[in-house]
């Protein structure tokens, strides 16, 4: 790794509102729940985790013009900078979570995030960067798949690794796991789940999908199962981290976190997949998808 230790992340912010019911939902009357409001969104979520892990983290991000002050100072209250922009007519992205243990379902609306601009990440920011990381949804703009082909082209000519978390196996398969890999091709680190990656190479085993990939580096994440390293034609299988989850929201996210932050100061792959795991169990024991400040 280079002496630059930055790293960028771009992608959605999210209000998310977190429902996790007493028992089983039951139609067309109440469920006693607790319920919960809390920043969200994937890529502003790892860059939390970065931050408040000590690394020098800047997201870059989309809200509604009434919400940049709040953004900022969430973010900036758990140690990461933002560079965000403000929508004047669009609301900032919203999902309703219902959590049922360690399973999700997620009502969202995108919003302000729809306007993502792959130039809002300026030569200048890739300048001072080591790492710049991407969510799969950043794909859901008008800048689209060739937006982000020219900014992973930009971030490679600059120097920087480039690493991509897919978003959620919903997500490829609407939007086509083909036209994914297309547009993410030139990335170096790929984070996808097991689901993820069975989606994007129709393998099924752990052991064929990271392979098939086609990355540089590929960090297959298998929830309690632990998570596989695929790097330089090797596989490095590392276990969980085994804790009583709370909310399963952001735990990838988090994973994300903890990898970055010891790759950019290290750059070795599985000491950086055992850090991840460790963000990761720390993750799942709040509610929510980022650290408490």
């Amino acid at each position: 790794m280079t002496e630059r230790t930055r790293i960028l992340t771009y992608g959605d912010v999210i209000d998310d509102v977190v429902a996790i019911p007493d028992g089983p939902i039951r139609d067309d009357t109440d469920t006693p729940s607790s319920i919960h409001s809390r920043p969200g969104g994937s890529a502003a979520n790892t860059a939390a985790w970065l931050g408040s892990l000590g690394s020098d983290a800047v997201f870059v991000g989309s809200v509604s013009t009434w919400d940049l002050a709040r953004h900022a100072q969430l973010l900036s209250a758990v140690g990461a900078r933002s560079e965000l922009h403000g929508s004047p007519e669009l609301p900032t992205g919203t999902i309703v979570v219902i959590v049922e243990g360690q399973r999700r379902a997620m009502l969202t609306e995108r919003g302000a995030n729809t306007l993502l601009d792959p130039a809002w990440v300026t030569d200048e920011l890739l300048a001072d960067a080591a790492v710049l990381h991407i969510t799969g949804h950043a794909l859901l703009n008008e800048a689209g798949a060739d937006g982000i082909a020219s900014l992973i082209a930009r971030a490679r000519a600059a120097g920087v690794t480039v690493s991509v978390a897919p978003g959620s196996a919903g997500f490829i398969a609407d939007y086509g796991p083909e036209r994914f890999l297309a547009a993410m091709a030139g990335a170096d680190i790929l984070f996808p789940s097991l689901d993820e990656g069975r989606l994007l190479t129709g393998r099924d085993s752990a052991d064929e999908i990271g392979p098939a990939l086609g990355f540089d580096t590929v960090v297959l994440t298998q929830g309690a199962a632990g998570l596989t390293v695929f790097h330089d034609g090797d596989a490095t299988h590392v276990d969980a981290v085994t804790v009583p989850v709370v909310d399963p929201t952001g735990a990838g996210d988090a994973f994300c976190a903890g990898y970055l932050d010891e790759f950019v100061h290290t750059g070795d792959v599985v000491a950086a997949a055992r850090a991840g795991a460790r963000v990761a169990s720390r993750a799942v024991g709040v509610i929510g998808g980022r650290p408490r400040p």
